[in-house]
Protein backbone atom coordinates (compact mmCIF):
# COMPACT_ATOMS: atom_id res chain seq x y z
CA UNK A 1 0.00 0.00 0.00
CA UNK A 2 1.21 3.45 -1.00
CA UNK A 3 2.04 5.89 1.65
CA UNK A 4 -0.63 9.32 2.03
CA UNK A 5 0.76 12.48 0.25
CA UNK A 6 -0.12 14.59 2.53
CA UNK A 7 0.95 12.79 5.10
CA UNK A 8 4.29 12.35 4.07
CA UNK A 9 4.44 16.33 3.07
CA UNK A 10 3.28 17.02 6.46
CA UNK A 11 5.22 14.69 8.47
CA UNK A 12 8.67 16.13 6.41
CA UNK A 13 7.48 19.95 6.78
CA UNK A 14 6.88 19.60 10.82
CA UNK A 15 10.68 17.62 11.13
CA UNK A 16 12.19 20.39 9.09
CA UNK A 17 10.46 23.15 11.87
CA UNK A 18 13.38 21.88 14.02
CA UNK A 19 17.16 21.76 14.03
CA UNK A 20 17.33 18.17 15.52
CA UNK A 21 18.35 15.12 13.66
CA UNK A 22 15.44 13.14 13.29
CA UNK A 23 15.60 9.63 11.80
CA UNK A 24 13.60 6.58 11.07
CA UNK A 25 14.28 3.38 11.98
CA UNK A 26 12.60 0.52 9.73
CA UNK A 27 13.66 -2.86 8.24
CA UNK A 28 17.18 -1.84 8.56
CA UNK A 29 17.16 1.27 7.03
CA UNK A 30 17.81 4.86 8.20
CA UNK A 31 15.77 7.64 6.87
CA UNK A 32 15.79 11.13 7.54
CA UNK A 33 12.49 12.33 8.74
CA UNK A 34 13.00 15.93 6.60
CA UNK A 35 13.44 14.22 3.07
CA UNK A 36 9.98 14.48 1.61
CA UNK A 37 11.50 11.52 -0.83
CA UNK A 38 12.67 9.69 1.69
CA UNK A 39 9.56 9.55 3.22
CA UNK A 40 7.17 8.33 -0.12
CA UNK A 41 9.45 5.31 -0.45
CA UNK A 42 9.18 4.01 2.97
CA UNK A 43 6.38 5.10 4.71
CA UNK A 44 3.68 2.24 4.16
CA UNK A 45 0.53 2.18 7.38
CA UNK A 46 0.87 -1.16 8.19
CA UNK A 47 4.73 -0.88 9.23
CA UNK A 48 6.03 0.06 12.48
CA UNK A 49 8.49 2.70 12.59
CA UNK A 50 11.14 3.64 15.25
CA UNK A 51 11.90 7.48 15.64
CA UNK A 52 15.51 8.61 16.99
CA UNK A 53 15.74 12.33 17.75
CA UNK A 54 18.65 14.23 18.71
CA UNK A 55 19.83 17.61 19.02
CA UNK A 56 19.04 21.00 20.89
CA UNK A 57 15.21 20.72 20.56
CA UNK A 58 14.21 16.87 20.46
CA UNK A 59 11.74 16.50 23.40
CA UNK A 60 9.86 19.43 21.47
CA UNK A 61 10.73 17.61 17.99
CA UNK A 62 10.06 14.36 19.25
CA UNK A 63 5.93 15.31 20.48
CA UNK A 64 5.50 17.58 17.50
CA UNK A 65 6.83 14.56 14.67
CA UNK A 66 5.10 11.52 16.64
CA UNK A 67 1.81 13.80 16.79
CA UNK A 68 2.03 13.83 12.78
CA UNK A 69 2.69 10.19 12.83
CA UNK A 70 -0.48 9.49 14.69
CA UNK A 71 -2.45 12.00 12.87
CA UNK A 72 -2.01 10.15 9.30
CA UNK A 73 -2.64 6.53 11.11
CA UNK A 74 0.70 5.77 10.94
CA UNK A 75 2.44 3.84 13.72
CA UNK A 76 5.58 4.79 15.02
CA UNK A 77 7.92 4.52 18.81
CA UNK A 78 10.01 6.96 19.99
CA UNK A 79 13.22 5.14 20.74
CA UNK A 80 15.23 5.95 24.03
CA UNK A 81 18.58 5.50 23.50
Amino acid sequence: MSSNNAAVVEIAQTASKFTSSIVLHSDNKYIDVKSILGLFTTLVSNKSYELHVHGPDAEEATKAVAEAFAKNGLSVTVATD
